[in-house]
């Protein structure tokens, strides 16, 4: 309970730029390979900055210090880049903002996300996980729901609102985080020499070296960085698609995608649950067969009721991505490197967080033609869809190496 209020804010705050400042965007350039670009300063902070803020944690705690520092730390300058959000109106001010926010946001996620594996037995990683993305899926719940009728008052609410919940999240887990560690069943480890004497070039070097010698990491890389674009694709344009798209107003989309949202919460505790039944990798594999599929639906057709139909799947699908994959990791980490190993899952995320908006904005200007009845927000689909169908033989030969790998 105590882990999940960052959660819901950060996943508000990020739900807010990634799928409402496309639509402020808009207001500024119709070019969608441009905003494509302003959304993908996440997947390039993604690539930069987790893994470091993430070694660096790991040997902060080594001295003797906190990961809680690293998360006070990147507090202020998230929070003020969501305040200039609410006042920019050009691309590249967007762009560069964009970019502040979610520099400062990994620098404060990735030993925040670090506290998982700190605290909490690999028995219990995916229903943790899957308390972790009902927090995650109610901030993008509220997000989505709210943010459209937020933008109707004034275009700059929504980011205000993110600003004020990020420093709320943040010091109420401030507040209750250390009594929360005392009373937890730790994993106590002490650090070895390379944990209290790491520089930039020894994460880069570290990372190398262990995804040369675990090739279960190296399909881990793969296969979620072809998630995280088929959800970057999707966030950033489905208020586009909805609203240019399909012609509905900008608050009976909130409400639409809100009611979506609901149903990722329900899939992400499903899923959840049965990972730990049934494993992670194998409900994983089973739930992108029919999320892929579905994902071809409107690409077909604008038909209502096919539409509706598919929905549920849709949304399910989301709520299985955004749970298993850190839940899928967490038995991989080497020990005595939770940080450095949550910096390589934001790593393999901003691959693809940054290559979904840029790729979906090609494909929407690139195949428009054969998709007017949309404004060609149609063609988003196809890389959604591509990308789970793609990923599906990756994780299967990820399952067996991990079944061929000694306890």
């Amino acid at each position: 309970m105590v882990l999940g209020g960052p959660t819901l804010a950060m996943s508000f705050s990020a739900t807010a730029v990634s799928s409402y400042l496309p639509v402020v965007a808009r207001h500024a350039t119709s070019s969608t390979s441009i905003i494509g670009l302003i959304i993908a300063g996440e997947g390039l902070m993604a690539i930069l900055v987790p893994p470091i803020a993430g070694a660096w944690s790991d040997r902060f705690r080594a001295n003797g210090g906190s990961r809680a520092t690293f998360i006070v730390a990147g507090a202020p300058l998230f929070v003020a880049s969501l305040l200039g959000l609410s006042v920019a109106r050009s691309p590249v001010a967007m762009g560069l903002l964009v970019t502040s926010f979610f520099a400062g946001n990994f620098i404060s996620y990735e030993p925040y996300r670090a506290l998982y594996p700190d605290l909490i037995e690999d028995s219990a990683a995916g229903r943790a996980q899957a308390n972790q993305a009902i927090w995650r899926g109610t901030g993008t719940v509220l997000a989505l729901a709210g943010g459209g009728l937020l933008l109707s008052i004034w275009l700059g609410l929504p980011f205000v609102c993110a600003a004020a919940l990020q420093a709320v999240a943040v010091g109420a887990l401030m507040l209750m985080l250390p009594r929360v560690s005392r009373r937890a069943r730790k994993r106590r480890w002490r650090p070895g020499r390379e944990d209290l004497r790491l520089d930039l070039r020894d994460v880069l070097r570290r990372l190398r070296t262990t995804l040369r010698e675990h090739r279960e990491l190296r399909l881990y890389l793969l296969a979620n960085c072809l998630w995280e674009l088929s959800l970057g694709a999707l966030k950033t344009f489905v208020v586009l698609y909805v609203t240019a798209g399909l012609g509905r107003s900008l608050s009976s989309a909130s409400l639409i995608i809100g009611a979506v949202a609901v149903v990722i919460l329900l899939g992400a505790l499903v899923s959840g649950k049965l990972s730990d039944r049934l494993g992670a990798i194998r409900t994983m594999r089973v739930g992108l067969w029919l999320y892929g599929a579905s994902l071809l639906v409107p690409v077909l057709t604008r038909n209502t009721l096919a539409l509706l139909l598919c929905v549920p799947l849709i949304a399910f699908g989301g709520g299985l991505t955004m749970t298993l994959p850190y839940a899928i990791l967490m038995p991989l980490m080497p020990k005595r490197a939770h940080g450095i190993m949550t910096g390589f899952y934001s790593l393999s995320r901003g691959l693809g967080v940054m290559l979904g908006p840029l790729l979906a904005g090609v494909a929407i200007q690139l195949l428009g033609f054969g998709f007017s009845s949309t404004h060609g927000y149609a063609a988003m689909w196809i890389v959604t869809s591509a990308a789970i169908l793609l990923s599906i033989p990756i994780l299967t030969r990820l399952g067996r190496c991990v079944s061929k790998t000694p306890e």
